[in-house]
């Protein structure tokens, strides 16, 4: 049997977890355990501030991609709501009353497979006011960019780039026909040569087994994105997913115990569908290898209360 002492030891030190002892850990008996051993990696190796994130849904459904998962995809009758690029004082609004909580970073997000042409030019000129008119630090989600879409974005402040992996390629490719996960490394690498921080995780829960999960976590070490989202899939009526059972709490917490084992120096973030956990699998996650946190609306669906959130940092041992 392996010693989650000597892994959690060697991963501060600066070394690396194998495939086969994240497969163990992944049926470790003692939960409890294996989050605090989590927990020490995570904090041994971040700062003590919680790595805080918001977004705004700019650009909403309409999107020609068939991934199985999205409420805004026009493949599927989802009721979401659709509307073109919303216009900059919608944006300032949202960017400033995150800013005013305290939330350091801001992101646009846009459905469809990417921006271009007018749209493109828009955008860019909101981040570059969103710089003059704000202290954040601005990021953007914009699907599979070129290479020259990649560079004005950067030139107009953009510091970060979102680009989900969403699952291990195995299951992607049963989930989606329309892109490809070379498409997203693709898009990442754009990114990566116009200076940018990458942020890429994705979603769990959607048919995926735990091993499936692994993979996907290896991938992402082999991509070292700065920040890894970790979503709980929300069955939406009207996706190919709606029926989706459930994936259990515990589940959920040992799932973002192992991304850290096999991603310790990346920001781990509660991302999307953590609505439906209870506050005490919430604390856990906190103290269990998640210091990251995607706060306010989640594009569709609705996320914690900001003030919730900050006592959540409190009750765990985060400055904010």
């Amino acid at each position: 049997m392996i010693s989650l002492e000597e892994i959690k030891e060697r991963l501060i030190a600066g070394g690396r977890i194998t495939r086969d002892e994240a497969a163990e850990l992944a049926s470790w008996l003692d939960l409890d355990e294996l989050c605090d051993a989590a927990d020490a990696v995570t904090r041994a190796l971040q700062p003590d501030r919680v790595d805080s994130c918001s977004i705004v849904n700019a650009r909403s459904g309409l999107c020609g991609e068939n991934c199985k998962w999205c409420a805004q995809s026009v493949h599927y009758s989802t009721g979401c709501e659709r509307y073109p690029s919303l216009p900059y004082e919608r944006v300032l609004e949202a960017a400033r009353h995150n800013e005013r909580e305290g939330i350091r970073r801001f992101s646009l997000v846009t459905s469809g497979r990417a921006v271009a042409g007018a749209e493109l030019d828009t955008f860019c000129d909101q981040f570059r006011r969103l710089s003059e008119d704000t202290g954040l630090y601005l990021c953007a989600s914009m699907g599979l960019l070129d290479r020259d879409a990649m560079r004005r974005l950067a030139e107009a402040g953009v510091k970060r780039y979102h680009c989900n992996m969403e699952t291990s390629d195995k299951v992607f490719r049963r989930l989606c026909s329309t892109h490809t996960p070379d498409d997203k490394r693709r898009t990442i690498a754009y990114a990566r040569e116009a200076g940018m921080d990458v942020c890429s995780g994705g979603i769990i829960g959607m048919g995926e087994t735990m091993d499936d999960r692994i993979d996907f976590a290896f991938e992402l070490a082999d991509l070292n994105p700065d920040s890894v989202p970790i979503n709980i899939l929300n069955p939406i009526p009207g996706t190919p997913l709606e029926s989706t059972p459930l994936i259990s709490e515990e589940e959920i917490i040992r799932t973002a115990a192992l991304f850290r084992f096999v991603l310790p120096r990346q920001s781990i973030r509660f991302a999307g569908g953590r609505m439906r956990l209870s506050e005490s699998s919430m604390e856990r996650m906190m103290r269990g290898g998640v210091n990251g946190v995607l706060m306010g609306d989640m594009l569709t669906t609705v996320s914690n209360q900001i003030a919730d959130d900050k006592r959540l940092f409190a009750e765990t041992g985060w400055k904010f």
